[in-house]
């Protein structure tokens, strides 16, 4: 029985270093998503209230305020990620 190898490493293309950012700032936008969240924001008012309807959709609207931070340049998380993403990738050749 053969033994099991792995596929055979290729040279980068340039849209997986577009990939690679894209990933980065999808976790930042996480990471912000989830401290937006531990602020607070998306919680629901003690008085008068959107209901239900509100609570439902909060959690997309702190997503996409997050979404929208990482745009206006975060707070450098995803430029990190990005470089240690990119790093092991040049490692692996």
């Amino acid at each position: 029985m053969d033994a099991i190898r792995p596929a055979a490493t290729s040279v980068p293309q340039p849209h997986d270093d577009k990939a690679l950012r894209q990933a980065a700032k999808q976790l930042e936008a996480g990471f912000l998503a989830e401290m937006l969240k531990s602020a607070g924001l998306g919680a629901s008012p003690e008085g008068f209230g959107g209901g239900a309807g509100e609570d439902q959709f909060a959690s997309f609207l702190v997503a996409e305020q997050a979404k929208a931070m990482v745009e206006a340049g975060g707070i450098g998380l995803s430029e990190s990620i990005y470089e240690a993403l990119k790093e092991r990738n040049d490692d692996g050749e």
